[in-house]
């Protein structure tokens, strides 16, 4: 990069830095104000900080070597990581997020569970998962950050993830969540630039010829193979059975979503909301400002495959596209863009973490009378903390694809029934929760010893023994007492397998025939945004070489529908 580049990113971290010390005395009032900007940022700024801290450098890595192996059919692999989470979070999760009126995930559990011994077990279940988690994702992190910036600081990997990661660790200590969103929104506006001027490169450079002349022959289809035989013995072997991986990847998808905010620091932005409507605001903008990403990144594949960008090596294919065809200036624009995405992904992992060590275990086991300051203070040291273990499990793994896989498919189905069952299932008890999470964890743990197996044979197997787990414990134990289940009933208000409870529960007419409420209209609206979320997913990707103008307007016109939809119904309910 040229001294211009240089400065223009420069700048930039000198600027979010000196957010994050101008927000340090209004973070460190409490732990409201330091998780959760003490509920009181707006909507749309959360919703800003949940999409950018999703459009991060080694998942755009990541999305862009699966568009180039995968082509259009790319578009199943996303499911696995819950991308048409827009449509339950507008459509009614976010809102029963929102209506639990806790700090973290973790305290929910005593929200559903009670205050007594299975309360707490599956807090601190809950608490672990999510700590091993957050820790995995700062080592996928400082695998991609290592291999982007060492493009173009002529610096090993290594050493460019520790500089990196360090500068962003400062600046979460310093500002907390007041830090983490405004900085993120500094970073969605750098970010829909960029990914707006990489789109117009692509589309400028490209010709229908070229395409047509350079693209593998079903390159463009969305129509799912059984088997895709040319991968058998490749290094893209895993894909081989590609349609025992859609059927895997679309459930895994469906139930991650139906289990509520699914990367852990997103259930803290839903809780930051300043009341359950504009949670449920939040969750259909936070797709919103994703779209270009899928512009972004089809633009860089598409470069890469035609020839156009010399590059072979699919996860080296973005930091090597943008170094060829970026012009001094835009350069350093569009690479600070994307520290930004690494910085806002890593910034919401980290301090989501610690606020589990500190408010899940350390302030209930060991610190009940620490006053806040200490608590503020605990925080800080437990953010370190992650970040250290996060770059040593980053060290231990050998690619993105390796790292992500395990924590999207493995881990992520330790406690992915457990998850979604305890919104939905009144029988459930906290014992079952800890001990489906628990079996889980174990399995996922296992299949580490086995990194290249399959995903169609590794997840079932875990998701049949933490579903088995948490039934038979839960059968096998005494319910949640009565007046925890009704308070958390009165208040979240869920649908799904709780007729005993809501005859109990005693809530006004009113509320019994909103129709906002009901879970007819609210899956139909899920039906709506899914539909919604794939076609602008084709409208910015497909249609990056093929304009249909009939098709973007029918998608659009869906997509339109479904957000008219949810913001009526948030304008007639007047129980949020």
């Amino acid at each position: 990069m040229s001294p211009i580049d240089y400065g223009i990113v420069v700048l930039y971290f000198v600027v979010v830095i000196g957010l994050g010390f101008w927000y340090q005395k209004r973070a460190s009032k409490g732990l409201e104000s330091y998780f959760l900007g003490g509920r009181s940022m707006h909507w749309l700024a959360l919703a800003m900080s949940g999409s950018v801290s999703t459009f991060d450098i080694s998942g755009t890595m990541w999305i862009v070597s699966i568009i180039f192996v995968l082509g259009m059919k790319s578009m199943w692999h996303h499911w696995m990581w819950g991308v048409m989470m827009g449509a339950f979070f507008m459509a009614y999760m976010g809102k029963w997020v929102r209506r639990s009126n806790v700090l973290t995930a973790a305290e929910w559990m005593v929200t559903r569970f009670g205050s007594g011994p299975a309360g707490v077990t599956a807090r601190t279940a809950y608490a672990l998962m999510a700590v091993v988690t957050l820790s995995s994702f700062v080592g996928y992190a400082y695998q991609g950050i290592g291999k982007f910036a060492s493009i173009y600081l002529n610096l090993s990997p290594f050493l460019c993830a520790i500089i990196i990661i360090g500068t962003t660790t400062l600046y979460v200590i310093m500002g907390g969540l007041y830090s983490v969103v405004l900085t993120q929104v500094l970073q969605t506006v750098i970010l829909t630039f960029s990914g707006i001027l990489i789109a117009v490169i692509a589309y400028v450079k490209l010709t229908p010829e070229l395409l047509s002349r350079t693209l593998p022959a079903h390159w463009t289809s969305l129509i799912p193979q059984w088997r895709i035989p040319e991968f058998a013995g490749t290094e893209n072997a895993g894909f081989e059975f590609f349609g025992a991986l859609v059927i895997i990847w679309v459930l895994k998808g469906l139930v991650l979503n139906a289990g509520g905010p699914a990367q852990m620091y997103d259930f803290q932005l839903f809780l930051a909301a300043r009341n359950p409507r504009d949670a449920a605001k939040l969750g259909g903008a936070w797709s919103f400002f994703l779209i270009v990403r899928w512009a972004m990144t089809m633009g860089i594949a598409l470069l890469a495959l035609t020839g156009i960008a010399n590059v072979t090596d699919p996860e080296k294919v973005m930091p090597m596209v943008l170094q060829q065809f970026l012009p001094v200036g835009i350069r350093g624009i569009v690479i600070a863009g994307l520290f930004a995405a690494f910085m806002s992904t890593f910034s919401a992992t980290v301090n989501s973490a610690a606020s589990f060590i500190v408010r899940d275990f350390l302030q209930p086991f060991f610190r009940p009378d620490a006053s806040q300051k200490q608590l503020v203070l605990y925080s800080r040291v437990a953010t370190v903390a992650v970040v250290l273990v996060g770059i040593l499990i980053g060290v231990r793994a050998n690619s993105i694809a390796q790292i992500w896989n395990w924590i999207m498919m493995a881990l992520g189905a330790a406690m992915l029934v457990p998850n979604a069952l305890r919104w939905y299932w009144w029988r459930m008890t906290g014992w079952g929760f800890a001990a489906g999470t628990v079996a889980g964890l174990i399995m996922s743990l296992i299949a580490l010893f086995y990194p290249e197996a399959p995903m169609y044979k590794v997840f079932p197997p875990i998701c049949i023994g933490s579903l088995l787990a948490t039934i038979i414990v839960s059968l096998l134990t005494r319910p949640v007492d009565e007046q925890t289940l009704t308070k958390f009933y009165r208040t979240v208000r869920p649908f799904g397998l709780w007729k005993p409870v809501k005859e109990r529960a005693g809530l006004p007419v009113e509320v019994l025939n909103d129709k906002s409420e009901k879970m007819s209209l609210a899956i139909f609206n899920v039906v709506l945004g899914i539909i919604a979320v794939t076609g602008y997913y084709n409208i910015f990707v497909r249609h990056a070489h093929h304009f249909r103008e009939l098709s973007m307007i029918l998608k659009m016109t869906i997509f339109a529908v479904y957000r008219y939809q949810i913001f009526w119904l948030g304008k007639v309910n007047h129980h949020f």
